[in-house]
């Protein structure tokens, strides 16, 4: 036996009463990783609009899962703790609590898939937002074609709530024809000549959104002729720090999700080193419990233990199982179905049968 310990009926109910408390701390923690989940996914689905692809939301689906399963199993546990106690209730539990510890080790298998999670994906997460940011830049300027209305305000809110400017900068509005064409004098010479310089057409300047300035500046806003140290008094454009956001918005989204999710690692880690203690403090508890029924004595010493065996070999007696269960659940075509040839064979020798036991009549007189 794997870890053995001894237990007295003295040992067996502070264990159970210990457990039963730890195990409400997990229902509680089930909770917290649920509403981790819900908090996160709506931190998702809020930039939704500035996002290519939801690869990333496998982290808020997998935490609000097994916040729900957590909270169930964990409540399980608190009703095995009670009837623990009584040598009467506690064999029903039997078979239900080889699931209960499958259920319980995949959770934590689950938490700990979604710690790596969070930094296997930081790639997948940049580029979604690198996309995203780009064609939201580019509508930018669409606030009348259905479905985009709101874009120029999504846009315009996100640089100002993260103080950030463009996808990588504030040069990618340069790029981009970002001024609706009704708000454009096309009378105006200026307007003409940016129009046609362009191959595409398109009316760039070097200036961007007012979402971009900012208020912590001295100076008054720059929007226009960034790069013209002639259009301003006082201003050098390869040298003056401008009065607009420096970062770029993929970058500041980037690291505020991450650091959401990095964040949550140590309270994940909590929650599985608290699982981790219930799923083992409930196999001592079950097998010291079926120890001391087993001896016909419920108030005797007793002895717990994680496996009955060794790793290897308790490994291969539930591999084992899994294929007996396999087999058993095949099901035999030559076992269901007869031959022909079996069913012609036995029925003469009903018929014989039958002759044999039917009466011979007797001659008239």
């Amino acid at each position: 036996m794997l870890l053995k310990m001894k237990f007295t009926q003295q040992r067996r109910v502070r264990l159970a009463q210990g457990l039963w408390l730890m195990s409400w701390l997990a229902v509680m923690c089930g909770a917290f990783i649920f509403c981790l989940g819900v908090y996160l996914k709506t931190e998702l689905l809020r930039r939704a609009e500035v996002m290519d692809n939801t690869e990333i939301h496998v982290v808020p689906n997998i935490l609000m899962m097994v916040g729900l399963a957590s909270i169930g199993t964990n409540w399980v546990a608190t009703r095995v703790c009670q009837d623990s106690l009584d040598a009467s209730r506690f064999p029903r539990w039997k078979v239900l609590l080889l699931v209960w510890f499958a259920v319980a080790a995949l959770l934590c298998c689950l938490l700990i898939s979604v710690v790596v999670l969070s930094y296997a994906l930081q790639g997948r997460l940049e580029e979604s937002l690198k996309v995203g940011l780009r064609n939201g830049i580019r509508f930018y300027k669409d606030t009348d074609v259905p479905g985009r209305c709101f874009q120029k305000e999504t846009i315009d809110h996100l640089q100002m709530e993260f103080r950030c400017c463009g996808n990588n900068n504030f040069k990618d509005w340069f790029e981009v024809q970002w001024v609706s064409t009704r708000y454009l004098d096309f009378t105006s010479k200026d307007v003409k000549d940016r129009i046609r310089s362009n191959v595409d057409g398109r009316y760039l300047l070097d200036g961007v959104p007012f979402s971009c300035c900012n208020p912590a500046s001295p100076r008054p806003c720059l929007q226009y002729h960034l790069t013209d140290n002639n259009a301003h008094y006082n201003y050098d454009y390869q040298s003056e720090e401008l009065n607009l956001y420096s970062r770029g918005c993929r970058q500041a989204l980037t690291d505020y999700y991450m650091e959401l999710m990095n964040s949550t690692g140590p309270g994940v880690l909590s929650v599985i080193l608290i699982q981790m203690s219930v799923l083992v403090s409930l196999r001592y508890l079950q097998t010291a419990v079926e120890a001391a029924t087993a001896l016909e004595n419920p108030e005797g010493e007793s002895e717990g233990y994680l496996l009955e065996k060794g790793v290897k070999e308790t490994f291969q007696d539930v591999k084992a199982k899994v294929l007996d269960i396999v087999k058993f659940a095949q099901v035999d075509p030559s076992a269901t179905e007869e031959s022909p040839g079996a069913a012609d064979a036995v029925k003469p020798a009903d018929n014989t049968t039958e002759k044999a036991v039917s009466p011979t009549p007797s001659p008239a007189s």
